[in-house]
């Protein structure tokens, strides 16, 4: 799975932010955006970060292990849940740079959209193999109910700045973002060499 990163970025993964790659530092944020959480335990100094999925997403979790094995400190494990529902993460280490997205992107421990996010092809692919579904092949959403009306106004100018164009989508009592039609030819172009090839039902239009 590397070399479809390597291959596809290599302008990102050859450049470094500390001791994080930027492919490393992309996929961090595209997960903190989707279903990754930053967690700081009480008298400890940095931020770590937890991967947790559904046992049926296996490979994908191998694969965010392999892109950051240089901060985890154990391979990916499966847990039982509630409802006998099995559950396969992993977590990194404590790490300077985590503490700095988790000031960023977290107000009294709550998920937030701060106002410079800058999305990029491999954010916006992991964000949405987190959290990308497609109900008919013109209904295309990122399920973004976590975030507050405001905050997903905010994901839409983003990415308008992609030349993407999104709406709110009521979802029951709750709003996410849908694709306008126009813009998913674009969409696929953008993120379609970074998906991995057990989530391309996501993005196959």
């Amino acid at each position: 799975m590397d070399s479809i990163i390597y291959l596809a970025y290599n302008k990102i993964m050859d450049n470094t932010v500390g001791s994080l790659t930027q492919t490393q530092r992309s996929i961090i944020i595209g997960s903190i955006l989707g279903d990754g959480y930053l967690r700081v335990i009480k008298g400890r100094k940095n931020a770590f970060l937890e991967i947790n999925h559904s046992i049926k997403q296996k490979e994908y979790v191998d694969w965010k292990y392999d892109q950051l094995r240089s901060i985890v400190k154990s391979r990916p494990k499966s847990r039982k849940g509630e409802e006998n529902r099995i559950a396969y993460r992993f977590y990194t280490r404590q790490h300077p740079e985590l503490t700095e997205l988790f000031q960023r992107f977290y107000r009294n421990k709550t998920k937030i959209i701060p106002d410079n996010l800058q999305l990029n092809p491999i954010i916006l692919a992991v964000w949405f193999m987190d959290d990308g579904s497609k109900c008919r092949p013109s209904d295309v959403y990122l399920n973004t109910q976590q975030f507050n009306n405001e905050s997903q106004r905010k994901i839409i100018s983003f990415l308008n700045e992609l030349g993407l164009a999104a709406s709110l989508n009521k979802d029951k009592s709750y709003y996410r973002i849908r694709f306008i039609k126009s813009s998913l030819p674009k969409l696929k172009d953008l993120i379609g060499k970074f998906i991995i090839p057990e989530m391309r039902y996501k993005i196959e239009l």
